[in-house]
């Protein structure tokens, strides 16, 4: 018999295989699971769920290099078995081996996919995604969905789902510092303030957990919750201080990754923490609202007041909030910004000032002017940003 065309079959048989029970296994997997996975790092569940975005095209793309794996590792297999038999040997040599391929390329790993959905499936998504684009192309099915709803309504889905994968895979990258309350913003409450001052921070500002700070802001001692308070109220009594109510609060290094911080979050059903830099000086803080909004957007309640960070003021000219992300200007000015050192609006003027900015001062980075409209304290709260053709038209002339 011939060793050469036995071997050759056998691993083809073998990776037809892996395609139907990758196959199998991806069929069975939630789409939302792959998605969740991703966010807390399982390798190849990203993947997994870029091909779970159109999960009609693993059945027929697996299907046709699933065949014609099969058939590929038939024929190496019958010709060394026909070297060596003749007759009825032959025949039934031949019959044997189809059986063969039959159970362990087609019967036994579909059983096994469709017994491990989603484990199987993350480990061979480099696989099944290659398998998906090369069946996808060697078939002749359309794999378009059938025209129910609106021309719009299929690309809007379509582009929702493409952005809450985006989102999964950011999140799993970003640090607890882009998304932060920075320190500037914090609204604290006083250990020693009586019960009256913190019912008026809750009204004025709408928080119910607020940080409790001793001496300064660096000095966080505790976080008090509004509802703490109901006990006394419904006695007619209350608390001689904040400091009786208030419960311990956890401390996170503004490098954590928010996908850990989620995950330790819901472990400790804690809402809010304090971030530190790395000198041990409070940074800002992070709730699990925060840390939500990065994978599903922004999430408004009734009382949530809603902050415009930029609005357009003409042509060419956007007013910046301090606070906006970097990457978010870049994505509406189309324009590539720095974001390495600087994570905000502010940050960024900041930077190309080298020191703290006057009010109305303009800097200029590529083909757009920053001039710092508000300047509070030791931070740019205020930005107007401005586009310059004219550079872009020089740039172009004297590339030519």
């Amino acid at each position: 018999m011939n060793i050469f065309g036995l071997v050759l079959a056998l691993v083809v048989l073998g990776l037809a295989a892996l395609v139907r029970a990758a196959g199998g296994s991806a069929l069975r997997t939630v789409r939302a699971d792959a998605l969740r996975l991703a966010a807390e790092g399982r390798k190849g569940a990203a993947s997994m769920a870029q091909v779970l975005e159109r999960p009609e095209r693993i059945q027929p793309a697996v299907g046709a290099v699933h065949s014609a794996l099969l058939v590929a590792a038939a024929l190496p297999a019958a010709w060394a078995t026909t070297v060596s038999a003749v007759g009825g040997e032959l025949a039934l040599d031949l019959v044997l081996l189809g059986l063969a391929v039959w159970v362990l390329g087609d019967l036994l790993p579909r059983v096994v996919g469709g017994r491990y959905p989603g484990s199987i499936a993350y480990r061979l998504a480099p696989l099944l995604a290659t398998v998906v684009r090369v069946g996808a192309t060697a078939t002749d099915v359309s794999f378009e969905p059938e025209q129910g709803g609106e021309p719009g309504e299929e690309e809007s889905e379509h582009e929702e789902e493409t952005e809450m994968i985006s989102s999964v895979l950011e999140f799993t990258d970003t640090v607890v510092r882009e998304v932060m309350v920075p320190r500037t913003d914090m609204v604290t409450i006083a250990a020693d303030a009586s019960p009256d001052e913190l019912l008026a921070a809750i009204v004025e500002h709408g928080f119910t957990r607020l940080p409790v700070i001793g001496e300064d802001v660096d000095d966080v001692v505790g976080v008090v919750i509004a509802k703490d308070l109901l006990p006394y109220l419904r006695r007619g009594s209350s608390p001689p201080r904040v400091r009786e109510v208030m419960r311990p609060i956890d401390f996170v290094p503004e490098t954590k990754k928010v996908a850990e911080l989620l995950r330790q979050m819901q472990r400790s059903k804690t809402h809010l923490a304090v971030v530190v830099d790395e000198f041990g000086g409070t940074a800002g803080l992070v709730t699990i609202e925060d840390l939500l909004e990065e994978l599903v957007g922004e999430i408004v309640d009734e009382y949530d007041e809603h902050d415009v960070l930029v609005s357009e003021l003409g042509a060419n000219a956007w007013r910046v909030d301090g606070r906006l992300p970097v990457t978010d200007l870049a994505e509406a000015v189309g324009v590539a910004l720095p974001d390495d050192e600087w994570d905000t609006v502010g940050g960024l003027v900041l930077g190309l000032a080298g020191r703290l900015p006057e009010e109305a001062e303009t800097f200029t980075f590529g083909p757009l002017e920053f001039s710092a409209s508000q300047v509070q304290g030791r931070r740019v709260a205020e930005v107007v940003v401005r586009r310059r053709w004219d550079v872009e038209v020089s740039a172009e002339r004297g590339g030519e």
